[in-house]
């Protein structure tokens, strides 16, 4: 038993319309509140929170300069990936199989970055975010990861375009 293709791009459409929707909402909440993420970036890069570690401090970025200049470049690497998976879902509703296929993951892949990367790896460990109670955000890039991830392997499932 096969799924058939009709099945597969209505799934790889509405789930990446899905995580477009979420991540439209995210940058969008970015830019109109920008105060609220803002502290979030900075607690996180300056690690006021941390432990207080000798031998971990030294990583700390303290220059407002710097951290508002990774905040706005999370706000603008958001807004991009949205327009991306934007497209990649108007494109699987057009039922152009490649073209989203390829802005899909384009998009995914961008989230799966910043979130895996950003937040998880140099967040989490290099800033160590994980010894925060207060400015910890692991649950929710992990999350998102885990999410882009799962969406990401559904948009690479094969359609045979004459199944129709």
């Amino acid at each position: 038993m096969t799924t058939s293709p009709r099945t597969v791009v209505s799934a790889a459409a509405l789930l990446t319309g899905t995580v477009a929707l979420y991540i439209s909402l995210v940058a969008f909440g970015n830019i109109t509140d920008f105060g609220t993420n803002q502290a979030f970036v900075q607690h996180v890069l300056a690690m006021d929170t941390t432990f207080k570690d000798d031998d971990l401090m030294w990583r700390a970025v303290t220059g407002r300069g710097l951290q508002n200049a990774a905040y706005v470049a999370i706000i603008v690497w958001e807004t991009a990936a949205a327009l991306v998976l934007i497209a990649g879902t108007w494109c699987w509703a057009r039922r152009d199989t490649g073209r989203a296929r390829r802005l899909s993951t384009y998009g995914l892949l961008m989230l799966m970055l910043l979130f895996g990367a950003g937040f998880i790896a140099i967040g989490g460990e290099w800033f160590a975010m994980w010894q925060s109670k207060d400015w910890n955000g692991l649950t929710a890039a992990t999350r998102i990861f885990l999410v882009c991830g799962i969406v990401l392997l559904v948009n690479q499932l094969p359609v045979d375009e004459r199944r129709g």
